[in-house]
């Protein structure tokens, strides 16, 4: 059953992407290129519409036997707003503060919906904030071929399989959906996820996170934020430099050291794979530590020395370019 469930989350990622390319192609729901686009050929967008439609499905199934559904029934609707605002924006552009707003109420719903599981006011903070950095991060950082989706293949892989239970299913669902849509965005883009996609894996991931993290000790808490660590450092630290630097940094750009780095080697295809080797070198390092007998302190520790040294590299990455910049004006 298990695998029959995995083989028709696939094949909707699949059907459903080529559906969603045969649409906006028809439909004119294209992304041109552009100063601030890495693609050099106008290329549908909307196609994460088919890993969203596996999602839904298979939460409207796991919700027949779970004995509490409020969680989920949450989790879902939110899921439903996040993708519904993506759509929306897709084919006409929405003001970002109304997307905001929509996101908002969504983090809202899987806060509720954590808080009448977990009866922990501390964990519905961490959902509503997770879920807010999340949709936003997986959006800023689906800017060339492959990247968002195989970060959130491997995430979700990570969950399912280190956090086995009812909702591990959702997170397989999450797995089986995105591996049927990257034979159309990787090696080369056919189409893009949109932001009915890259918002909804965002959310999806925060809050399988957030349910990773009911009943579990502080210690291994911290173990979760290693899989999403290539994505956080690179989103967080761009954001924050262009807050110093008085920039309008709700608005679209090509800053983040990803999007640098592809147009310096020409090669999308390799920088999404060096981000998905970071990515589970950082799942073999939770695996690692994840084992009884660590010592707290050096748990901490040792994630924070992952964390400083991805940010070491995007510094390190950020100063080659800005050099690069400035010789080539020279």
């Amino acid at each position: 059953m298990f695998a029959a469930w995995l083989l028709a989350c696939l094949a909707i990622g699949l059907g459903g992407t080529w559906l969603a390319r045969v649409y906006a192609l028809r439909r004119g729901v294209v992304d041109a290129p552009g100063e601030r686009r890495a693609h050099t050929t106008p290329t549908p967008r909307g196609g994460g519409i088919s890993i969203v439609v596996a999602l839904l499905l298979t939460g409207a199934w796991l919700l027949r036997g779970m004995p509490d559904r409020f969680e989920l029934s949450c989790a879902l609707v939110g899921l439903i707003l996040v993708a519904g605002v993506g759509l929306l924006d897709d084919h006409r552009p929405l003001s970002p503060w109304l997307r905001l707003a929509v996101q908002g109420v969504a983090a809202s719903l899987l806060a509720i919906g954590t808080w009448h599981a977990s009866g922990e006011p501390i964990l519905a903070i961490g959902a509503f904030v997770l879920a807010m950095a999340l949709t936003n991060i997986w959006n800023f950082m689906d800017g060339i071929d492959g990247i968002a989706a195989t970060q959130a293949l491997l995430c979700a892989l990570a969950i399912g399989f280190l956090h086995p239970g009812i909702w591990s299913w959702w997170a397989f669902a999450l797995a089986a959906a995105t591996l049927g849509f990257l034979p159309f965005n990787f090696p080369k883009a056919r189409i893009f996820l949109g932001d009915v996609g890259s918002g909804a894996l965002g959310f999806v991931l925060a809050a399988l996170l957030i349910k990773t993290l009911e009943g579990t000790a502080p210690t291994h808490a911290w173990l979760w934020a290693l899989p999403i660590s290539a994505f956080v450092i690179d989103a967080a630290l761009t954001l924050a430099r262009r807050i110093l630097r008085g920039e309008r940094w709700w608005q679209p750009h090509a800053q983040h050291v990803y999007q640098q780095w592809a147009r310096r080697t020409g090669s999308h295809a390799k920088i999404t794979l060096i981000y998905g080797a970071w990515t589970l070198a950082a799942i073999v390092l939770m695996t690692m530590l994840g084992g009884q007998g660590h010592d707290p302190a050096w748990v901490s520790m040792v994630v924070l020395a992952w964390y400083t040294a991805g940010a070491g590299a995007w510094w390190m990455l950020q100063t080659e370019r800005s050099a690069a910049v400035k010789e080539s004006t020279e």
